[in-house]
């Protein structure tokens, strides 16, 4: 059976279920038989959340509810029409409208229709299961939407996170695009993990979250070791700039199998008090039990050395900082804060981190492995140049290097000549120029 053949069988059943309640309403029926919905199980996207997640029979009804207007927009009203033509408003029975949507939204008043009818202790069961403590909700996967102050909670939309929508339709779930709700750029990079040339002690260091994302489960499930060990893993990359944090992220990522996503906190970060807590949860809410590697750029920006509190100011930012590191150690996957001075980083929070890696200036064999490495093949090459004496002359930062290379290779393309020492010193004398340097 397709995956969408094993849904619209689930919607089948759901539908006997409203119209059985319906009929009870109505006084056609005195009572029904409530059998749980049906589905197949087999491998489909659908069926394999059903068996990962292993539902209650009213959680799975409350499930088929909310995801039932994302897959037939006129589920609800369908259904209702058929037994209250006049379309007349009962309050009874739930939902409500979106501002695009031109159906019925299902709201917690219409769970409790469906399963409890008029039992009050089923309507509170339902209740519960809508709670912010339950799993649904803890897990991000259903949640009831907030109300205005005073009206009845359970009034709230039934808002299944699209996520979860992606999951059970279509299988998988896409990256989240970088926008002001997720400002978060997805890192990715074609070199692969031998091209990277770190110091002895900064990949012996790397090495080390390597073996904590490939370990981590079994030292907390198989070991038993999650009642006293927090799930995450919490590093800090300082070291000047162009030596290599980004790109070591990013390949921890491709080599584990991870995403990993930068954080702008230009984007985070608001003047306007509480916002800045509020984009953050929005940031790890969404990353929360994706197994995401989140990279902090430049995140002296807001994790730098505490204040006294001298004004509101200082209160509400000492606030800020105090909730990011709160959702940095509750977050169940690797976490980067990346620095170019390590002494910016307050020391309290430089405890709570795991590893602190050491990037510092590469040196002369170092820069000559990556001389080698990241020049081109096609490159022709006068027989002036001593790549030796060019790394141990120059102190260049890895991205540096790759600067030159760029600008050497495009020269050299539009020259139709090779590269010889002079044109090569002359490059590096161009990057040392635009960052002020003098050879």
């Amino acid at each position: 059976m397709s995956n969408s053949a094993n849904i619209l069988l689930a919607l089948d059943s759901l539908k006997t279920i409203f119209s059985g309640r319906l009929k009870i309403f109505l006084g056609k029926e005195n009572a029904i038989d409530i059998d749980p919905p049906r589905f197949v199980m087999d491998n489909s996207p659908f069926a394999s959340f059903i068996q990962r997640h292993q539902p209650s029979f009213d959680e799975y009804v409350i499930l088929l509810l909310a995801m039932a207007p994302h897959i037939k927009p006129e589920y609800l009203s369908s259904i209702i029409t058929e037994y209250i033509p006049d379309g007349s408003n009962f309050p009874e029975i739930g939902g409500t409208t979106g501002s695009t949507h031109r159906g019925i939204l299902p709201t917690g008043e219409t769970a409790q229709f469906i399963i409890a009818g008029n039992n009050l202790d089923k309507r509170i069961e339902v209740q519960r299961i809508l709670g912010n403590d339950h799993w649904l909700a803890r897990k991000h996967i259903l949640w009831l939407e907030p109300i205005r102050e005073g009206e009845p909670k359970m009034s709230g939309r039934l808002t299944l996170n699209p996520e979860i929508v992606e999951e059970l339709t279509l299988g998988k779930i896409s990256r989240p695009l970088f926008s002001i709700d997720f400002p978060a750029e997805y890192l990715e990079t074609e070199m692969n993990p031998d091209d990277l040339v770190l110091p002895p002690e900064t990949m012996l260091n790397i090495r080390e979250i390597e073996n904590w994302i490939a370990h981590n489960d079994t030292l907390l499930y198989d070991w038993n070791m999650k009642k006293v060990i927090k799930p995450g893993y919490r590093a800090i990359f300082h070291g000047p700039p162009g030596n290599g944090k980004t790109l070591t992220a990013t390949l921890l990522g491709k080599k584990t199998g991870k995403d990993v996503f930068r954080i702008d906190l230009s984007r985070v970060i608001s003047k306007y008090i509480g916002e800045t807590e509020k984009n953050l949860s929005r940031l790890f809410d969404k990353a929360e039990n994706k197994n995401w590697i989140l990279f902090f750029d430049e995140a002296d920006a807001l994790f730098g050395k505490r204040t006294d509190v001298r004004d509101a100011h200082d209160k509400y930012a000492n606030q800020e900082v105090a909730y990011l590191l709160q959702r940095i150690e509750s977050y169940n996957g690797l976490v980067i804060l990346a620095t170019n001075r390590k002494t910016d980083i307050d020391e309290a929070f430089s405890r709570r981190f795991q590893s602190i890696v050491h990037f510092p200036i590469l040196k002369p064999g170092e820069r000559y492995s990556l001389w080698i490495k990241l020049l081109p093949s096609q490159l022709a090459m006068a027989d002036d140049i001593d790549w030796h004496m060019i790394a141990q002359r120059y102190d260049l930062s890895g991205a540096s290097i790759l600067n030159i290379i760029h600008y050497c290779s495009i020269e050299a393309l539009a020259s139709s000549q090779p590269l010889n020492l002079k044109k090569l010193e002359k490059a590096i004398i161009r990057e040392f120029t635009k960052g002020g340097k003098v050879v």
